[in-house]
């Protein structure tokens, strides 16, 4: 259906389409079975084969060979993703990660210096921020970089193996620069976390003096991606190589920065690098969409079993637990898809608007950025394996491609930010509406909490409001009846759920706060289940309402009834993963929590046959997904076809819906 996928392609149409058209032909897939080194010579060889308009450059400034488009750039890296996980990974490192680092953080002499040799990708760079001994807590990185104003130059040092720069991209084999994080001194002071250029291979390709490189060796996926260490030695780096947009070091060495706080400050830097985490939640959710386009597909042509009394074998896609296993992984892709689109269109807004970055428009991306990074990351890795099994023996055979979006997005929920951490940035902003208030994102551990800080909870609608406050105002009172299908009831469900977790966890911490003044640790950590959970119901509503407001768009009649549908399922799948708190708290009613669940065998039966149009609708072409299973499909349609009247015998089956090991 032409309008359901238009529905799906949204604002940033174009490039999607440029992307299956400009990628097409097979010459971008994955390739299965190939040696650390052939992935990762193919994968440098086809970032630069890349088209440049539009792609993952777009987001660079037109006037060094970009478009000003973040938005556009995001989505032609979610494209990238359903073609190779590893070479959507190498792309956002090169161009999201080290030249938006450039971009974010440096002034107009590194743009004219570096942007246009780091869009051609004629400078590979890696994006050096990570620390073995510090991953989350960026704030306490301990690679520290000290002017000498003698000489003017910063001396960059890695004080002992614990602050190694490690998991860096692009580092082991192709990096020529790299943008490099660590704790500027000056005076004698610490001015906090700040970032460099720094030079670390000479043209020849070796490591240059007090730079030390290594090679995080085989990973379980992402081969591709020549992920490695490095540490420095005493490394001089020319004062004009700090990227000072936020704090510059003057020749005597005086520092100076237009935000005083140092914490604010340091904030105000990750802020602006933002695009990679949505990059990564986008990229998941593109990956789900292959595996279950691969797995609705060969559910629709592969048989099982016969039913009683008759002949014909039964479809996979049949079955009722093959439904809720797909189906239901279907609606939340689609809610999630909905989500990402909203999320790109804000970012797109924050980094092209004009004048001043807006603070309080700022922080609201950076949560709903990390809260949906660490729901699409988990629903990716849950999807896939789901899939996996959904296929038997053939999904396990790396010709079907499975096995490969499993081991390739594997590391999506820990990087660009762990996500139970992400959860914890999301529970911060609910508490205070200020996370720095809080101090460093480690596990609350430093925090300084004042009881008052905490403040009541002001509903902050992310789409459609007007319509989702009319749906949500027209919900029969509480003792009355309502249709399991009301929108409006699904929209106050979800509010209510997560307004009552974020009370229940502003009396905890207030009472913590009481009793333990002095050990703040024990204030949070005490509640961190409470916390993560309050997260977790904030972003099943941001999902739902961006899925409402998506419907809303949507002009064709029959793909809004069909996403209308789509959307039943997902809120009452979700009402029913929460069976157990909504009853708890007198939510819902055992004979209204039973009925939920029959609902949903009820929308999965009248989604079936719309199955193969849903996966259809993503626009994946063939030769992208490139499961061997899918060019089989032809044949195994004849082959049903001609038993129809009778059943296959074992000895029939063809070797690939075989498993492959006894």
């Amino acid at each position: 259906m032409r309008a359901l996928q238009a529905a799906l392609d949204g604002r940033w149409a174009h490039v999607r389409e440029a992307a299956r058209t400009q990628l097409g032909g097979g010459h971008f897939v994955a390739v299965p079975g190939e040696t650390l080194d052939q992935a990762r010579a193919r994968i440098t060889r086809l970032l630069r084969e890349l088209p440049a308009d539009p792609g993952v450059a777009a987001g660079f400034p037109a006037e060094y060979g970009g478009r000003s488009d973040p938005g556009g750039s995001v989505v032609a890296a979610e494209m990238l993703a359903q073609l190779d996980l590893s070479l959507m990974v190498k792309a956002g490192v090169q161009w999201g990660l080290f030249g938006g680092a450039v971009v974010a953080l440096g002034t107009r002499a590194h743009h004219d210096a570096y942007l246009r040799d780091i869009i051609s990708a004629d400078l590979l760079g890696c994006f050096a921020m990570t620390e073995t001994g510090h991953g989350s807590d960026v704030q306490q990185l301990r690679t520290t970089c000290e002017y000498d104003p003698l000489t003017q130059t910063f001396d960059l040092h890695t004080p002992h193996e614990a602050a190694r720069k490690d998991y860096i991209g692009n580092a082991a084999r192709d990096g020529r620069m790299a943008v490099v994080f660590a704790q500027l001194i000056t005076g004698g002071r610490r001015y906090g976390v700040h970032a460099w250029l720094v030079p670390i291979r000479d043209q020849h390709g070796n490591p240059l003096p007090g730079v030390s490189i290594g090679d995080d060796g085989s990973k379980a996926g992402l081969l591709g991606v020549d992920n490695g260490r490095l540490c420095f030695d005493h490394v001089t780096v020319p004062r004009d190589m700090l990227l000072d947009r936020y704090g510059q070091v003057a020749p005597d060495g005086t520092y100076t920065s237009s935000i005083e706080n140092d914490t604010r400050r340091f904030f105000t830097m990750l802020g602006t690098l933002v695009r990679g985490r949505v990059v990564v939640g986008g990229s998941a959710s593109a990956a789900a969409k292959s595996a279950l386009t691969i797995a609705v597909r060969y559910g629709e042509t592969r048989r099982q079993f016969t039913a009683p009394g008759e002949q014909r074998e039964v479809a996979l896609n049949d079955y009722l637990a093959h439904q809720r296993t797909l189906l239901t992984a279907l609606a939340k892709t689609y809610a999630l898809h909905f989500a990402q689109d909203e999320l790109v269109a804000a970012l797109h807004e924050v980094q092209t608007a004009d004048g001043p970055v807006d603070e309080r428009r700022q922080r609201e991306l950076e949560s709903r950025a990390a809260g949906l990074k660490a729901a699409q990351t988990w629903h990716a890795t849950a999807t896939i394996q789901a899939c996996r099994e959904a296929c038997g023996g053939a999904g396990y055979l790396a010709e079907n491609r499975l096995p490969g979006l499993k081991a390739d997005t594997d590391v999506f929920t820990t990087f660009e930010g762990d996500n139970t951490v992400l959860l914890q940035l999301v529970a911060k902003g609910l508490l205070t509406g200020y996370r720095d208030a809080f101090g460093s994102l480690d596990g609350w551990g430093r925090a300084t909490f004042v009881a008052e800080q905490v403040r009541a909870m002001v509903l902050e609608r992310t789409a459609a409001r007007t319509l989702i406050q009319r749906l949500v105002d027209a919900v029969p009172g509480r003792d009355e009846e309502v249709v399991l299908t009301d929108r409006g009831w699904h929209l106050a469900l979800f509010e209510d759920r997560e307004k009552h977790l974020l009370d229940g966890a502003i009396r905890r911490l207030r009472k913590g706060a009481a009793a333990k003044k002095d050990r703040p640790f024990d204030i949070f950590n005490d509640v961190q289940d409470h916390v993560l959970e309050t997260a977790g119901a904030h972003i099943d509503r941001v999902i739902l309402e961006a899925f409402v407001a998506g419907i809303d768009r949507t002009t064709d009649p029959a793909a809004k009834a069909l996403l209308s549908k789509v959307c039943d399922l997902y809120a009452l799948s979700t009402i029913e993963a929460h069976k157990g708190w909504l009853l708890e708290h007198q939510r819902l009613t055992p004979a209204r929590s039973k009925a939920v669940t029959a609902k949903v065998n009820d929308l999965l039966k009248h989604l079936r046959p719309g199955l193969p149009t849903l996966v259809a609708a993503f626009a994946i072409p063939d030769e992208w997904l490139n499961a061997a299973i899918l060019r089989e499909e032809p044949a195994r349609q004849t082959i049903m076809a001609t038993h129809d009247d009778e059943p296959l015998e074992p000895a029939t089956a063809t070797a690939m819906e075989v498993a492959p090991a006894q």
